[in-house]
């Protein structure tokens, strides 16, 4: 393993242990609404320490913080397909410190179509992204399969997944495509590592990555 992908490896198990704490989540058999996704994404205080060590001054938080803005401007109207592994982990780095949902949204069996009975869900995400309190912020929508299959054939189908759910947004609810950021994890992030068949690890989750501060 290469010094590279070795340190996005310690930054993917950070990420995937912080999710299992501090992710806001719907879980099977619960209805979600749309005012429950709107609390969890809105924007939230944003405290210092984003960076770390003796330079953690505000001056090097408001360096981060730029240099996380101006990073996450450059996702906006990227194809799902052309994001890099680093690209994806930094990303998910940054995810974990921003207001995020995991929907339980199932698929039809092997495929990108959104299974009729998630469709309810589907629609109060599209009615929460809509509200003005979330107006203007760029949110990733991350597709996850279970550990069931190949690396490759889950990475397309998550990927496949998340394009399915911008898709659907952008046409049924006219948000801008530009705002929503897609990306693929496969079965890299599983929520129940112990046990890779759960339904729990077959999730959408959506992250506000806007890094403005909830209104005082």
């Amino acid at each position: 393993m290469t010094p590279y992908f070795g340190r996005f490896a310690v930054q993917a198990a950070a990420f995937s242990a912080m999710l299992a704490i501090g992710a806001g989540t719907a879980l099977a058999g619960e209805a979600v609404s749309a005012d429950k996704i709107l609390n969890a994404l809105k924007p939230k205080a944003v405290t210092r320490g984003i960076s770390v060590g003796p330079q953690a001054t505000p001056q090097a938080d408001a360096a981060a913080q730029a240099k996380q803005a101006a990073f996450i401007d450059s996702m906006r109207n990227r194809k799902t397909r052309s994001l890099s592994l680093g690209e994806r982990e930094q990303i998910a780095e940054i995810a974990a410190t921003k207001p995020k949902i995991d929907l339980e949204i199932q698929f039809d069996y092997n495929s990108a179509e959104i299974s009729k009975a998630s469709m309810p869900a589907v629609q109060e995400l599209g009615k929460a992204l809509s509200d003005p309190n979330l107006k203007g912020s760029t949110f990733v929508v991350a597709g996850h399969t279970d550990g069931i299959g190949s690396d490759g054939f889950n990475q397309d189908l998550s990927e496949r997944r998340a394009d399915t759910i911008k898709r659907y947004l952008v046409e049924k609810f006219a948000l801008p495509g530009q705002d929503l950021v897609t990306i693929g994890y496969g079965k890299t992030k599983l929520k129940d590592a112990a046990n890779p068949a759960d339904p729990l690890n077959r999730r959408v989750q959506v992250v506000n990555m806007d890094t403005k501060t909830a209104a005082k």
